[in-house]
């Protein structure tokens, strides 16, 4: 009866960081620069109020769209952030994790047979979300433009089918979208009818600049959705809280999905979460720090061992050309992990355009990454 079962769901595959973080657990000395989560621990002082919220007996349902408390420092915090301003009664949504939030915003948005443009190489978990929607990606080529949306590159894909436009995070390039950027993506999609997502999970982890929201653009305001949560800015991944901001005529419909879907954020990680936003406000600083100092590193050896790499802007990840060993990026992977038990993620896994690089993580401490980066020098010596 498989062949019963629905053809879009059966047609999506796992992805292939996954793939590759539970190969290298078969190796029981590997280092994996495969998977994208902070090394911290999550702030004390939130557990603390994760774990108050237990004993105070916050284990019931909050309403869909979450405690208006937390809605409202969501709210704040934007707005002291980005200058990004929501009203926190009707433009804000808790939700399972910023995942959830792409998710309805995707299926609140998208019917049979729209499409979606995205750049590539991009975060592989946009594409199986809109397939189950029954509708088409479609993909800009940045290979040329060190990894950014450019604004012709966009027009030059809008057909009367383009539905949305997706605003990436810095996952997998390190990519950011400076304000010059984004005001040419807005001057193209300003009269059409076409929906913006900007995932911001990212947000707080820019290094040179601060990050720049297009939803701050008036022109696109109201055809925007924000998405944005506390997993990479406060490392607060399992505790799953994303965050959908967007104007009310959309989130209205969205909070359906999400009701239908999880009736609400988890009640204690909601607790957790008004603590991050609120005294722990700028607990990202001390953890950027530290992964500037990381990306200095990687970005330094990678170099000094003959890599192609742009100079990631934000996130944690560093996306290097392997094109000079006319190797397939699979394969490479495969005998870097065999050969000197080293994890990565091959490029393929952020769509066919990233075939000819490879992705490294650099969330991990710096003791970690200088063995890592020994065993590729060594491997490399051997190639």
């Amino acid at each position: 009866m498989e062949d019963l079962l629905n053809k879009n769901v059966r047609e999506i595959e796992v992805s292939e960081i996954r793939k590759f973080s539970e190969m290298a657990t078969k190796y029981p000395n590997a280092i994996s620069f495969a998977i994208g989560q902070p090394d911290f621990p999550t702030p004390d002082h939130i557990k603390s109020r994760g774990k108050l919220a237990i004993d105070e007996n916050h284990t019931t349902y909050t309403s869909n769209a979450g405690l208006i408390e937390v809605r409202k420092a969501a709210a704040d915090f934007l707005l002291k952030k980005y200058e990004l301003a929501y009203n926190p009664n009707n433009e804000v949504i808790i939700t399972s994790g910023a995942s959830e939030a792409l998710d309805i915003a995707l299926r609140t948005i998208l019917s049979e047979g729209d499409e979606v443009i995205l750049p590539g190489p991009v975060y592989p978990g946009y594409e199986p979300l809109i397939k189950l929607c029954g509708s088409k990606s479609v993909y800009v080529d940045t290979t040329h433009t060190k990894f950014k949306l450019k604004a012709d590159l966009l027009a030059e894909k809008i057909t009367e089918k383009t539905r949305c436009v997706i605003i990436p995070s810095a996952n997998p390039t390190g990519c950011t979208f400076d304000e010059e950027d984004l005001m040419s993506i807005a001057e193209v999609l300003k009269d059409k009818d076409i929906f913006i997502i900007s995932d911001e999970i990212y947000s707080e982890l820019m290094f040179e600049e601060r990050h720049h929201s297009i939803a701050t653009i008036p022109s696109v305001r109201e055809k925007t959705i924000v998405v944005n949560g506390l997993s990479k800015s406060h490392s607060m991944t399992g505790w799953r809280i994303g965050i959908a901001f967007a104007p009310a005529y959309i989130t209205k419909q969205m909070l359906k999905v999400h009701q239908y879907s999880t009736t609400c954020a988890t009640t204690i990680s909601q607790h957790a979460a008004l603590e991050a936003l609120t005294v722990g406000i700028n607990d990202s600083e001390e953890m950027k720090s530290e992964y500037l100092k990381r990306r200095d590193y990687v970005v330094e050896r990678l170099v000094a061992m003959g890599f192609d790499v742009e100079k990631p802007k934000g996130a944690f990840y560093v996306f290097p050309s392997i094109k000079r060993f006319a190797q397939k990026s699979f394969d490479f992977a495969v005998e870097l992990l065999e050969e000197a038990q080293v994890a990565v993620v091959p490029g393929t896994a952020f769509t066919q355009y990233g075939e000819g690089y490879i992705r490294i993580s650099f969330a991990c401490s710096m003791e970690v990454l200088e063995e890592g980066f020994n065993r590729i020098e060594s491997f490399l010596k051997k190639k």
